[in-house]
């Protein structure tokens, strides 16, 4: 990676779904993510969309960086090309090491656990944390249920109508990497 390369941390599903759009947009995502000379980081498995985006990215020449809980490196099944694979003690120094090392987050489809990663980092936003850009990838809008529960959330006044501008919503890679070039000139 270079000294100006930015990084993007990716939340995905360790599973595919059951729509194959979904892993037709991981790879096309990872692919682009290299094309336009940004550098991956995930959670370091090979399964699921998690690894569809990590090997086309690998593939198309972007450097890729897995960070995993020594818990999960059985069961996720690290995948062996990447440059680099950091074995973390929890979770949680998983989660903080994605996040750091990271210029912008993009969530992907999937299931608790991308939205546990998802919904940490919007609130570490609205507490003032950090001012990372954070995307989401709404293939074949499956987070409209997400994105409808965040609208009730601020016309119920638990959040501020701000809340909306933590969150670019795209509903295609082209998109998506468009919104990234412009958040991180």
């Amino acid at each position: 990676m270079t000294p100006s390369q930015r990084s993007i941390c990716l939340y995905c599903g360790s599973r595919s779904g059951r729509n194959p759009a979904h892993a037709r947009d991981a790879r096309a995502l990872g692919t682009a993510l290299a094309g336009a000379d940004f550098a991956v980081i995930y959670g370091a498995g090979d399964l699921g969309l998690m690894g569809e985006a990590a090997r086309a990215a690998h593939a198309a020449g972007a450097r890729v960086t897995g960070f995993i809980p020594q818990h999960l490196l059985e069961l996720e099944v690290g995948m062996p090309d990447m440059h680099a694979m950091i074995v973390t003690e929890t979770m949680h120094e998983r989660k903080k090491l994605m996040f750091t090392n990271a210029d912008a987050v993009v969530a992907l489809p999937g299931g608790p656990g991308t939205l546990d990663e998802l919904i940490e980092v919007l609130s570490w936003r609205l507490l003032g944390l950090h001012h990372k850009p954070t995307f989401l990838l709404n293939t074949g809008d499956y987070w409209g249920p997400l994105l409808a529960l965040f609208d009730h959330m601020v016309a119920e006044g638990f959040v501020g109508p701000e809340f909306h501008s933590f969150l670019t919503v795209s509903d295609s890679v082209g998109e998506l990497i468009g919104a990234l070039r412009r958040a991180l000139p």
